[in-house]
């Protein structure tokens, strides 16, 4: 008698520790599935993450999501299947881009061009500071006919606009 009842103990103990690493590998999975799911792109069209494509009936993203529960379930690492999904339907399918190889660009061209721009407009405000302001110009017009105070005007624009 004491025996099957230190065997019933151990099926119990053995039952519940069963329940819990399951419990536990299928929380991690839906982790991962998140995780990965966030990373990809829907390839309807949508530009929407493919867990948030709210399209009605949307058959591209539920194809997608079958796909990733089934490489999940095959057991194989992040970097894998987001490669394999690669693969299937070319890069445009990584919500962002990798930080490998040409792809830095994408990352660091927005910063270079930013950092230019704001060199270029501070190099371009402290020039304008240095121009000395012109001198008016005198009360009268020479000329009677009036060409001579044009002429002025004109050589003063062309002076201040040439670079």
């Amino acid at each position: 008698m004491r025996r099957t009842t230190s065997h019933r103990w151990m099926a119990a103990l053995l039952l519940l520790s069963m329940a819990l690493l399951m419990s536990a590998s299928s929380d991690s999975t839906g982790q991962r599935f998140d995780k990965l799911g966030h990373n990809l792109m829907c390839s309807c069209g949508c530009n929407q993450v493919l867990l948030e494509c709210n399209h009605v009936g949307c058959s591209v993203s539920e194809q997608m999501r079958k796909e990733l529960k089934g490489a999940l379930a095959k057991g194989g690492s992040d970097k894998e299947i987001l490669a394999g999904f690669v693969t299937e339907y070319g890069p445009t399918v990584l919500a962002a881009p990798t930080t490998t190889g040409f792809n830095r660009v994408a990352w660091l061209m927005p910063v270079v061009i930013f950092l230019a721009a704001l060199t270029a407009v501070v190099l371009v405000v402290r020039a304008w500071k240095r121009r000395a302001p012109k001198e008016p110009p005198s009360g009268g017009d020479a000329g009677g006919d009036g060409s001579g105070g044009m002429d002025d005007f004109r050589r003063r624009a062309r002076e201040e606009t040439s670079l």
